[in-house]
């Protein structure tokens, strides 16, 4: 009799501990039939085309495997994790990893209540979503805005330019986040701070290999990148029926070199809105980005050097027809103070993108997008997925291809599970 009233007051206690907690299993699977064609003009005039036909993925949604779970600690507390890892179904591989796979998407922990969320780990940063929410083909496929093509990657954008790319542009691992509550009149908001976990030596000149060797040997003044992956950002917005409207702000340490007295921060505002008519869902945004090198000598930039930025704007729109949706989008990007002995007129690109899409269900939809970029003054910018532009010397030509034109297709079939 005892052990059965053991049993069974150990089965509630498993019971309600169940009734509180929660686990999901959730995932994308994208695929769809991408071209791409990368054009160069040689200074004779020549046209040189770079092509490819690939199976891609996520070209509508990000092909994904996650885990999701809540427990309700009482008192309006609750605990959470996710775990999302990044896939690439046409190799069964991890996304990002080439192999296995890795939860390279977000991986986080979180305690909230009713005034917020904290979360550590991996996670998107508050600039990013702006540039994601606010363009109609989410940043995904051949139709992908041109501000995140650049944010990406602008050192890829403008050869030459002095840019380097931001590794903190979408997403920041060893951070810790704030969330404004959902219960703000349609306010919201996210605050990030991630830690570069970079080794510090104080005094400085002990940071290896040491001032006494570089004095001897200049070649071993290497960037230490004490100071890169430091990002602070944040992102608040308002939402109420058909509006949404954010403006974001965030400073990326990319790179830092103690001994030339060096950091690299990348300066980032931007603001979006969209307007959901029923009929029409129109999007709009602004991005500005400003390259920054603080030197520790003294408070002004020495002759010769710059602040290299882009600013991007984009307007789109989305119309639901039936089980169909047209999307189609115009986004810019211009780049400005870059090193005028390197280019005669500042860098820009402009990409016209449309696309439609046909929901079979509420889970599996088919698609086709299709994208035209023009790239000019050195810009060398290209729709997603596609190869690299030809840049050597044609044969017989006299001087070397640049940049001109990209454009892609995606046919797709994305199903969620």
């Amino acid at each position: 009799m005892r052990r059965s009233l053991v049993g069974l007051a150990t089965l509630m206690v498993v019971g309600a501990a169940s009734a509180q907690s929660s686990v999901t299993l959730f995932g994308v699977i994208d695929m769809a039939v991408s071209g791409y064609k990368n054009q160069s003009v040689t200074p004779s005039g020549l046209a040189v085309d770079v092509s490819k036909t690939a199976l891609s993925s996520s070209g509508y949604t990000t092909s994904r495997l996650g885990f999701r779970g809540t427990e309700d600690l009482g008192g309006g507390f609750a605990a959470s994790f996710w775990l999302e890892a990044g896939m690439s179904p046409d190799t069964g591989s991890g996304a990002a990893t080439g192999g296995g796979i890795a939860f390279n998407r977000r991986s986080t922990v979180s305690l909230s209540s009713g005034l917020g969320e904290i979360r550590l780990g991996r996670d998107y940063t508050p600039t990013y979503w702006n540039d994601a929410v606010f363009d109609p083909f989410g940043n995904l496929g051949v139709g992908g805005s041109l501000i995140y093509t650049a944010s990406g990657g602008a050192a890829l954008g403008v050869p030459g330019s002095g840019f380097q790319s931001n590794p903190n542009y979408i997403r920041a691992s060893n951070s810790i986040g704030y969330l404004l509550p959902p219960n703000l009149g349609g306010i919201y908001g996210q605050f990030l701070y991630a830690l570069n976990e970079k080794t510090n030596y104080d005094p400085g000149g002990l940071t290896p290999p040491g001032v006494a060797a570089v004095v001897a040997n200049p070649a071993l003044a290497t960037a230490d990148n004490a100071r890169a992956g430091r990002y602070i950002g944040g992102r608040l917005g308002y939402m109420s029926g058909p509006l949404d409207t954010a403006v974001a702000f965030a400073r990326s340490t990319i790179a830092s070199n103690f001994f030339v007295g060096t950091t690299t921060n990348l300066d980032i505002w931007s603001i979006g809105a969209s307007y959901d008519f029923g009929m029409v869902k129109l999007f709009g945004e602004y991005s500005n980005n400003k390259q920054d090198v603080n030197f520790a000598t003294n408070t002004f930039n020495p002759v010769g050097t710059t602040k290299p930025g882009a600013n991007g704007a984009l307007l789109g729109f989305s119309i639901p027809v039936g089980a169909s949706l047209i999307r189609a989008s115009w986004s810019e990007v211009r780049y400005n103070n870059l090193p005028v002995g390197v280019f005669a007129s500042q860098p820009e690109a402009d990409q016209f993108a449309i696309g439609y899409v046909y929901n079979l269900s509420k889970r599996s939809a088919l698609y086709a997008s299709a994208s035209y970029l023009d790239n000019k003054n050195g810009a060398a910018l290209a729709v997603g997925g596609a190869p690299g532009f030809y840049t050597a010397t044609a044969p017989g030509g006299v001087g070397n291809a640049v940049p001109n034109k990209s454009m892609g297709y995606d046919l797709g079939f994305r199903h969620i599970f």
